[in-house]
């Protein structure tokens, strides 16, 4: 421990200073703590890494929807990954995007605020060129879009919030709206620029084109549900399903093919008897004239039905559902 100075030595000590005899622009005086880390206080962490690792998840999640989306709505392969997850402030964002550049601004839901998606050139060119009959090439020059491209444009970014939405859906509900469309960064305020934001970066490869899409979520804008970006929050296994998503699963099982048998009848005979059997020979099964026969699903009993005949063809009519077992 540090000794305390007297007041003696304090008073030695500024006479000692005065008469210049102590060095006042001494070196190395201390030995720096090697554990201490520098804390820029204009730019705090307001994310934890566990809420940082969750929106890593949700968004690799929206990587492959949205890959698997352009690649049929452009007819042509379309690759998608996550290429970071961090937290920034919004300035500085801004002054590392391109000019010309698409931004979106979109009300997240009425709850919460809003948010930024980030297009840019070498992203939308192909895109606008292969829906107007071309190879998806991006010109030379980079250039501001049109009017009609611009229209166009908001279509596909309509579709990237519509699987934005279905990413999210598991944290929370979100309703994408547009609110206005840019392409100059610089002249964007969407919020103050040293406020934090979690910014998630996309890259895309689309023919030869190497482009990016950034998504940029204001803290305020995900502060109401911060604390649905927990790993316990995410696979808890209580959380219920969606609306949508359960008419999602509904429609992928709908167009499933299922096995359906009905069953004549059944009899059990021995390995003599069957080695023996010829042709014309009768078997006699357990099911009687007068009575129902069973419907199979996949292996598994399901109705009790009559057989007959429906346009020629031969039928069963269903008469009662059978208890399904469900262990």
């Amino acid at each position: 421990m540090k000794e305390v100075l007297s007041q003696s030595e304090i008073d030695s000590l500024i006479q000692a200073l005065s008469a210049g005899h102590i060095d006042t622009e001494e070196k190395d005086h201390a030995e720096v703590d090697s554990s201490a880390r520098t804390y820029d206080f204009r730019r705090p962490n307001k994310f934890s890494k566990e809420q940082m690792r969750t929106l890593q998840v949700v968004h690799e999640n929206f990587a492959r929807i949205l890959a698997n989306f352009l690649s049929a709505y452009l007819r042509t392969p379309v690759q998608i990954k996550l290429v970071s997850v961090s937290q920034v402030t919004f300035e500085e964002f801004i002054f590392s995007l391109p000019t010309p550049t698409l931004l979106s601004i979109f009300s997240a839901s009425s709850e919460l605020g809003s948010a930024l998606l980030e297009t840019n050139p070498q992203f939308v060119f192909p895109i606008i060129d292969l829906l107007f009959g071309g190879e998806g090439e991006t010109p030379k020059k980079i250039r501001e879009l049109t009017e009609i491209e611009m229209t166009v444009m908001k279509r596909i970014i309509l579709k990237i919030m519509e699987n934005l939405r279905y990413a999210w859906e598991d944290i929370v509900e979100i309703n994408p709206v547009i609110e206005s469309i840019d392409t100059n960064p610089q002249l964007n305020q969407m919020i103050a620029s040293t406020e934090t934001v979690a910014l998630i970066t996309l890259s895309t490869l689309i023919r030869n084109s190497e482009g990016l899409i950034n998504v940029c979520f204001p803290y305020m804008t995900l502060e109401k549900v911060i604390g649905n970006l927990t790993a316990q929050h995410w696979f808890s296994a209580s959380q219920p399903l969606s609306e949508r998503s359960k008419q999602l699963v509904e429609n992928m099982l709908g167009s499933i093919d299922v096995e359906v048998s009905a069953l004549l009848g059944s009899a059990t005979v021995n390995v003599e008897d069957f080695l023996q059997f010829e042709v014309g020979d009768v078997i006699l099964f357990d099911q009687k004239v007068n009575k129902p026969m069973t419907l199979l699903v996949e292996g598994s009993s399901m109705f009790d039905v009559q057989p007959g005949v429906f346009n020629g063809c031969r039928a069963v009519q269903l008469l009662t559902a059978k208890e399904v077992d469900n262990e």
